[in-house]
């Protein structure tokens, strides 16, 4: 073999911390940029999350505009139309979990996509359903199990892939984005089913969910290195993130259960959090449309308070974030829950004439989700950030099966009562309970991470 005459080339050599490891062992990338804040990647991520949890909460509210043109077109009684919005808000919540294992196995954005586009199709297929059980299958089942995909579940992944500070501020808008998902849908909505319309509701519906499709694809990647960045915040001497389990199924959602049911705080968050399901989305976003149709308010005016409150929940959730990362979460959550339920207990009583509405939107929809960022800090504090978005699924469960009770219930209430106050009495006094609960307990001392 022929040599070379003079020094050999010794090999490339570069400075230190020019090539690392990724943290996910795929192969050598480049450094990590340290971009400056406002041009971080991480906010155009949250951005297009921003809009498929807007979009999905929008989707979820929908049933309660299309409640009364439903029951005047087909002749269905409401307790029947309630039952269909009370299973898809329960698969809404009980998919969580699972699809948090599903984004740690086959990716973030692969599970967003899927979801939207089960949403799309199933809203879409629902134009030519005649009989109830159509109803319960499009919008209940397959538009539950979209959603569920594309809900707070994947908020709590979001910030904990792309940010290491500023958690609670972007929990908290994006948990707001939910709210304002009445904010933008519903007074549109309303107007579409004037008349007693339906399929225009169907048809908007549908058409938001598949344009967010290619937003999506083309500006959601998979996470920071693929932009050859950190997450935001992250410096050279932070401490990386815990490696995602790369082995994930959606076996790890019951594996996780199994270890987080151990502990008494995930008992204490999933308990209230059913009770913030009870108090909101199940009964004011079912059922507020209806109930001030009772008091002879127009369905267009009535959804133009929940944007009002889907405005002010913006302000009141965002701003919860903030308050989040700077004070305990749960003398936060003492004071959301109990005024969340003295709202409550307050509306039957109020003559709903333009002035004590407005008072009331602006009170509960500071509350309405209030409560997402100090449950979500609860939970990264007592089960670390990789297992955190599974088990914040699973009390995202309970909050839904709470919400699938109201939705339910305060239907079944009005036919047999003939009146929507036992229901909101009840709401309001649980979720005084839960305000109780968090003010007689106010420490820390039982928030210990679980083993992995």
């Amino acid at each position: 073999m022929p040599v070379r005459s003079g020094r050999s080339n010794p090999p490339r050599r570069f400075p230190v911390g020019i090539t690392v490891l990724s943290r996910y062992g795929a192969r050598m990338r480049s450094v990590h940029r340290i971009p400056a804040p406002w041009r971080h990647p991480a906010w155009i991520v949250v951005a297009v999350t921003f809009l498929a949890l807007l979009f999905s909460a929008g989707l979820r509210a929908a049933p309660g505009v299309m409640m009364l043109p439903l029951e005047v077109h087909f002749g269905w009684d409401r307790a029947t139309i309630s039952a269909s919005a009370a299973i898809g808000i329960l698969l809404y919540g009980l998919v969580g979990p699972f699809a948090a294992a599903l984004m740690m196995s086959v990716g973030i954005k692969r599970t967003m996509l899927a979801g939207l586009a089960l949403m799309a199709v199933s809203t879409f297929a629902s134009q030519w359903m005649t009989a109830p059980w159509h109803y319960m299958l499009t919008w209940g089942v397959l538009s539950g199990l979209g959603s569920g995909a594309v809900a707070s579940v994947l908020g709590a992944a979001v910030v904990n892939r792309w940010f290491a500070t500023r958690q609670g501020l972007v929990m908290g808008l994006l948990s707001a984005s939910t709210a304002t998902g009445a904010l933008v849908f519903l007074p549109f909505l309303a107007w579409l089913s004037e008349g007693g319309a339906w399929r225009p509701v169907v048809l908007a519906v549908s058409v938001a969910c598949a344009a967010l499709i290619p937003l999506v694809l083309f500006l959601v990647p998979e996470h920071p290195d693929v932009r050859g960045v950190r997450r935001f915040g992250e410096t050279a001497d932070s401490a990386p993130p815990a490696p995602p389990r790369q082995a994930a199924s959606p076996w790890l959602a019951i594996e996780t259960l199994r270890r987080a049911a151990k502990v008494p705080t995930f008992w204490l968050l999933a308990g209230t959090f059913l009770v913030c399901g009870l108090t909101t989305n199940g009964l004011v976003g079912t059922h507020m449309i209806a109930f001030c149709g009772d008091h002879g308010i127009a369905p267009v005016a009535a959804a133009g308070l929940l944007s009002t409150m889907g405005l002010f929940d913006l302000i009141g959730t965002t701003a919860s974030g903030w308050l989040t990362d700077r004070y305990d979460p749960r003398r936060l959550l003492a004071m959301y829950y109990g005024l969340r339920g003295l709202s409550l207990v307050a509306l039957p009583f109020i003559d709903f004439g333009p002035a004590s509405l407005a008072v009331f939107a602006v009170f509960y929809g500071l509350d309405w989700i209030a409560t997402v960022p100090p449950t979500l800090k609860l939970t990264n504090t007592a089960f670390g950030e990789r297992d955190a978005p599974i088990v914040f699924g699973w009390i995202l469960v309970a909050h839904q099966i709470g919400a699938a009770i109201a939705a339910f219930g305060a239907g079944f209430i009005r036919e047999t009562w003939g009146s929507y106050t036992p229901a909101f009495l009840v709401a309001g006094a649980f979720a005084v309970i839960a305000g109780l609960v968090f003010a007689a307990r106010p420490g820390r001392a039982d928030l210990v991470p679980v083993a992995a």
